[in-house]
């Protein structure tokens, strides 16, 4: 057997790997799941970052690994979306419908209210621009709902973001793919490390946190809502990176 063909099966196994650290986060969706119906809440966000973490991650490695041609029998599109609906979407709306962010009846009908209005927009094949924006807010249900924890605004207006949220994924406004839209992605980059270490911070406070990271929180939130206005000016297309 030539080398050639012996490099046939290492491919197909790197390809099925990939796919199955993408399966991966279905697990980890089930054990936030579990945390937020116990009320363990920071649990629950420790769990959902590790699900962002494998999700950033693992479209990169499907594209080294070509699974679309070494494991083309598992349609990776479709199993991302999947493991997003649940982590993304499920998990954040079962954390406020347990928590005590708004009363339990409003809570249960905004969740449902979310969970069929994002299940409308993964599916909509106008989810993304060509150049790799989402259109509308893209269902970062994980990311809305830890601000929420963590600055504890009055409930009317917990209620009223997550609405005008729900409503904005169909709205002709744009939001940033951190690794993916090529325009400052260095900063871009940059930016969701911070985001990043700021939540990490809050989570090991017990979403207590202290008032540096609240801002650092708020910063970067101001950055990447920002960043829309950039998408077509003179500054981002100088400093555009290949």
């Amino acid at each position: 057997m030539s080398l050639g063909n012996k490099g046939i099966p290492v491919r197909n196994a790197a390809g099925f790997s990939v796919h199955i650290l993408t399966a991966s986060g279905g697990a980890v969706a089930l054990l936030a799941l579990y945390a937020a119906i116990e009320r363990d809440f920071p649990t629950t966000f420790a769990w959902l970052g590790l699900a962002m973490f494998i999700d950033g991650i693992d479209g990169t490695l499907a594209r080294a690994a070509r699974v679309t041609e070494t494991a083309a029998t598992i349609d990776g599109v479709v199993l991302d979306l999947i493991i997003d609906f649940l982590t993304y979407v499920v998990a954040p709306v079962v954390a406020v419908w347990r928590s005590d962010l708004m009363p339990t009846s409003v809570a249960f009908w905004i969740g449902l209210i979310v969970t069929i209005a994002s299940a409308l927009y993964f599916a909509d094949t106008r989810m993304k621009t060509a150049d790799n924006w989402f259109r509308g807010f893209p269902a970062l249900w994980n990311v809305f709902v830890l601000y929420l924890f963590v600055f504890r605004l009055p409930w009317l207006v917990n209620a009223a973001a997550m609405l005008i949220a729900a409503a904005l994924m169909f709205a002709p406004v744009v939001f940033v793919h951190p690794l993916r839209v090529e325009k400052l992605r260095v900063w871009t980059v940059g930016a969701t490390i911070a985001w990043f270490i700021f939540a990490a911070l809050a989570i090991m406070e017990h979403l207590e946190a202290d008032l540096w990271v609240k801002l650092g929180l708020i910063a970067t939130a101001l950055y990447f809502l920002g960043l829309p206005f950039l998408r077509h000016s003179p500054w981002a297309q100088d400093n555009e990176i290949a």
